[in-house]
């Protein structure tokens, strides 16, 4: 019995050595965390928010304007889309599904306008009902000329519609990466503005191509119809800024 025990005791010490080290090991990795989150905590804590910058008046007054001016083109889209329909259709019926869609993308853009100068308490222009008048009148005129005529009112309105969004997309991001480098906060409002500027230039460029691809450059004579229509669109575009 003598060498059993003899052999029992040092199995028993190697196997009580390993334990006690496992958990000392372990209190002292719990104790390590401890600390380092504690330290994190305290880090986090005192790290200073980042401050948003307040808009000046200029910044506020450009924000206004585009709101303004955004809704009213896109209420004239739509209207010129509804008068067109129906009159190209009966030639081409064809385009039922293109015109449709078109049509769908401009009255979400002009909703998503809706919300967003209602939101922000912004005054629309105040030329509504002529703008309304005049792009029914557009629109039902230029598909009366015929189809080419048609597509090429589309070309025409969204060259204009789709640079203006992208002076805007400009500016904006100017004074966007002019706060970040002062170390000022943007606000989630400013950036999806932006974002969805982006898709609706994006979505607008789409029916540029859309008119191209269907005979716009057909329409005669094609330089003078769209050099007027683009004339028009700039100057609706200026006084709806400011009216």
């Amino acid at each position: 019995m003598a060498p059993t025990r003899a052999l029992i005791r040092p199995v028993r010490a190697l196997c009580a050595r390993p334990v006690a080290s496992r958990c000392q090991l372990q209190v002292r990795a719990l104790a390590t965390t401890s600390s380092a989150k504690a330290s994190a905590a305290a880090t986090t804590s005192t790290e200073a928010p980042k401050k948003r910058k307040p808009l000046t008046k200029e910044q506020r007054d450009f924000l206004d304007s585009a709101l303004r001016v955004n809704q009213a083109g896109e209420l004239a889209a739509v209207l010129i889309y509804a008068a067109q329909t129906p009159v190209v259709l009966r030639g081409r019926p064809h385009l039922r599904k293109l015109m449709q869609h078109m049509y769908d993308q401009e009255v979400g853009h002009f909703n998503t306008f809706n919300s967003l100068i209602h939101k922000h308490r912004v005054r629309p222009t105040a030329l509504y009902p002529l703008w309304s008048v005049m792009a029914t009148g557009l629109g039902w005129s230029t598909a009366m000329m015929g189809y080419e005529a048609a597509m090429a009112c589309t070309e025409a309105v969204e060259t204009e519609i789709g640079g203006h969004y992208n002076e805007q997309i400009r500016t904006l991001l100017e004074m966007i990466t002019k706060w970040e480098a002062e170390g000022y906060e943007v606000g989630e409002d400013l950036a999806e503005l932006v974002k969805t500027l982006r898709r609706i230039r994006d979505e607008e460029l789409e029916h540029l191509d859309h008119a191209v691809e269907h005979d716009a450059r057909k329409a005669e004579p094609h330089w003078l119809l769209t050099g007027v229509i683009r004339a028009g669109c700039r100057g609706a575009i200026w006084v709806s800024e400011r009216v």
